[in-house]
């Protein structure tokens, strides 16, 4: 697959990429560890993102073989595992209504996420003007992962997420 571009609703400064099947908890597993250096909280078969601002934002999504480089241009990376027993993935705000998400087929396993937080300008969209926060492009890039591995954060970026 190549990289594919996705609109999605972060209301809650927030948007979650998980297994079809994944039951959507309350908290989401945001620690003060996921929020103050992560920037996304692992549960299983479950990953969400932290966004810069509550409002419309771009995700880029490939599934690859093997990791690929990491873009020179984030700002922000980090890593995390995400199990995918169902064979299809869901990409989707926290108010998104069942069917309203973004489906991506991929095959039944354990994925490693690279979640890169790159600048960029407004998405293209009809976005609020009056919410507050800088506007990036999230790259979700995921490949396959036999060995279950802990958060790592690749990149550490500056702290964007203080209003």
């Amino acid at each position: 697959m190549g990289r594919v571009r996705y609109l999605v609703h972060a209301e809650q400064r927030q948007f979650s990429l998980r297994d079809k099947d994944a039951w959507r908890p309350g908290d989401g597993g945001w620690t003060d560890e996921a929020v103050s250096e992560h920037r996304v909280a692992v549960e299983p078969s479950s990953l969400s993102v932290a966004t810069a601002r509550s409002d419309w934002v771009e995700v880029d999504v490939s599934v690859a073989t093997s990791a690929p480089p990491v873009l020179p241009d984030a700002s922000h990376v980090v890593e995390a595992d995400l199990d995918v027993p169902g064979g299809e993935a869901t990409l989707a705000g926290p108010a998104d209504y069942a069917g309203r998400e973004h489906r991506i087929a991929v095959p039944p396993g354990r994925y490693r996420v690279r979640v890169s937080y790159v600048e960029s300008g407004p998405p293209d969209a009809e976005w609020h003007d009056h919410e507050f926060g800088e506007h990036f492009r999230y790259v979700l890039d995921l490949w396959p992962s036999a060995e279950a591995a802990p958060v790592a954060v690749v990149r550490q970026g500056a702290g964007v997420w203080d209003g």
